[in-house]
């Protein structure tokens, strides 16, 4: 394990992220080639002796504040968001076990014949057996998205870092894809993420990490190897932390 720089992690990735492409360009329902390929990832670095645990959004079925918004109240969308996160999380760790690791699922409610629900001492138990621990249902509440369910949950398990694995490959001053003169970062701090308005995550996740000093790295899960190169330290993507 010498040639690992985060032992334990909190991997977080977008729904979207394992969905097919649609003709919008956004991912929906499951492409389980994705999937596979993050498993495999996730293969190695416990291999490696890294402790995993996952959370994954739930936009490629359902994102409670923009498909909801106008025509649902907030909460029941939320709530159907919630679940969306659920039934991606019993996917992937069923892909997990074809892998042949040990994947358990535990939710911020109660959905008892499917998963099961959150304690921190169970889930330090799983970590410290060796199993895939996927976290769900986000918070358990609406108003809060997945990352800010990962940062928490990644404080709670006391993870060396929170993982963030996006569609772009770093934090940039402004969007690549509009602006040719935007800054790609490769460290922050979260005053200067909250300072020049930059958007590594939502505010309210970032204050959480920000509040419990938990070191935050934002990456393109495209980039092959991605996931386990975080790992080993590799310079990739932006760290963000309270100070270097």
């Amino acid at each position: 394990m010498s040639n690992i720089k985060y032992k334990r992690i909190l991997l977080k990735v977008s729904g979207e992220a394992l969905g097919e492409k649609t003709e919008r360009g956004d991912g929906f329902g499951l492409d389980f080639k994705k999937i596979d390929e993050v498993c495999s990832a996730i293969k190695e670095c416990v291999r490696m002796g890294v402790q995993v645990g996952l959370v994954i959004g739930g936009g490629n079925f359902w994102r409670g504040i923009k498909n909801g918004e106008g025509k649902m109240q907030r909460s029941h969308a939320d709530a159907m968001g919630m679940l969306a996160t659920v039934m991606n999380a019993i996917a992937v760790a069923d892909v997990l076990e074809q892998h042949g690791l040990d994947a358990r699922v535990l939710t911020a409610v109660e959905i008892n014949k499917y998963a099961e629900y959150f304690t921190r001492d169970l889930a330090n138990r799983y970590l410290n057996e060796g199993k895939v621990v996927l976290f769900a249902a986000g918070t358990g509440n609406p108003y809060f998205s997945t990352d800010t369910g990962a940062v928490l949950r990644g404080v709670e398990i006391e993870a060396d870092a929170v993982l963030m694995a996006k569609n772009i490959d770093a934090i940039y001053s402004a969007d690549p894809k509009k602006d040719p003169n935007a800054v790609r970062y490769s460290q922050l701090t979260y005053d200067e993420c909250l300072a020049k308005h930059l958007k590594a995550t939502d505010t309210t996740a970032m204050a959480l990490a920000m509040d419990n000093d938990m070191t935050m790295v934002c990456f393109g899960l495209a980039e092959e190897n991605s996931i386990i190169r975080v790992v080993r330290g590799e310079e990739i993507g932006t760290t963000v932390k309270n100070k270097f």
